[in-house]
């Protein structure tokens, strides 16, 4: 079984200078100093492209040298934020390149990719962020939701770690991912599962030598399954198991409100081919009480992320 992180890979994070931007670059140090990672902080200000500011000319000097001084404030207070939660050596970047981009390639060799998703135009995005929904469709590491909503990351957080689990091989990901957060935060992992009478067990090929099992005891045991390996792996962990007869998206935006992180895969079991972005996983940036992880498909280089088994 190989660990969901491998070598000491940085933790990026995606800065502007909106409420939700700071609330991520907190997130991120902290996370940083739990992991011992090194913390990337990355401004893209999309200088290179004259018109990515609505202009239909080059916008004047004097305006990107007043935008440019904003921003580099804005990377200079996320610095001091990471310094002061003694995040591990701390890199602030400024690249001229815009958001989307910039931290789609960064993402090919980090841990994480953080973000915030609201806020003004730019690196926050719309509504919940163009830049975050770009990222968890397209992105090669996991990333990571802030929303400007979310309570303030702490440092001393007893809440656990909530994985959603529905069988799927991005979701085994997740758990691996899971697994991991809640060993650093020394916080228990809830893991939960959900199924209905409108759709067949989860895990169906299974099924046909189990005929006669009941539906939730079949669904519990093959979530013990799936959990196993990795328990095997991190013994300090405590697991609590939620077997709940309702709709993913319902249970886990439940969940996320007494949670400090709620993980996902990007898409799950029942997604349609060549779909980028699941339902659960979409109503999660949008609405959970806390931040999101979305994990990608394995893209077979850089770091491995093995299954628990």
């Amino acid at each position: 079984m190989t660990d969901p992180y491998s070598g000491n890979t940085p933790i990026v994070v995606g800065v502007d200078d909106t409420e939700s931007a700071m609330r991520a670059v907190r997130w991120g140090a902290l996370t940083s100093a739990r992991h011992r990672a090194p913390l990337h902080l990355v401004h893209a200000s999309g200088f290179s492209d004259p018109y990515i500011f609505g202009f239909t000319v080059p916008p004047p000097e004097a305006f990107k040298e007043e935008l440019r001084q904003r921003q580099q404030q804005a990377l200079r207070t996320a610095e001091r934020i990471a310094t002061e939660l003694a995040a591990p050596h701390v890199e602030a970047r400024f690249e001229i390149e815009s958001a989307i981009p910039t931290l789609l390639n960064l993402s090919h060799s980090a841990r994480m990719v953080v973000v915030g998703s609201s806020g003004r135009t730019g690196l926050a995005g719309l509504v919940v962020g163009s830049t975050t929904l770009a990222l968890v469709s397209h992105a090669h590491s996991p990333v990571v939701s802030v929303r400007g909503d979310y309570p303030e990351a702490v440092a001393q957080d007893t809440r656990p770690v909530v994985v959603g689990v529905d069988g799927s091989e991005l979701s085994v990901r997740a758990v691996g991912f899971a697994f991991e957060e809640a060993a650093f935060r020394e916080v228990p992992l809830l893991a939960v599962h959900t199924w209905s009478d409108t759709s067949t067990a989860v895990f169906d090929e299974q099924r046909l030598y189990y005929d006669w099992e009941p539906v939730r005891d079949y669904e519990s045991r093959l979530l013990s399954e799936r959990l196993a390996g990795w328990q095997e792996h991190y013994p300090d962990v405590v697991v609590e198991r939620e077997v709940v007869k309702d709709r993913p998206r319902h249970e886990l935006l439940e969940r996320s409100r007494s949670a400090q992180l709620v993980v996902v895969g990007s898409h799950g079991r029942g997604g349609f081919r060549g779909m980028l972005l699941g339902s659960t996983s979409q109503a999660l940036i949008h609405h959970a009480g806390c931040p999101v992880m979305i994990v990608r498909p394995e893209r077979h280089h850089g770091h491995s992320h093995g299954r628990g088994e």
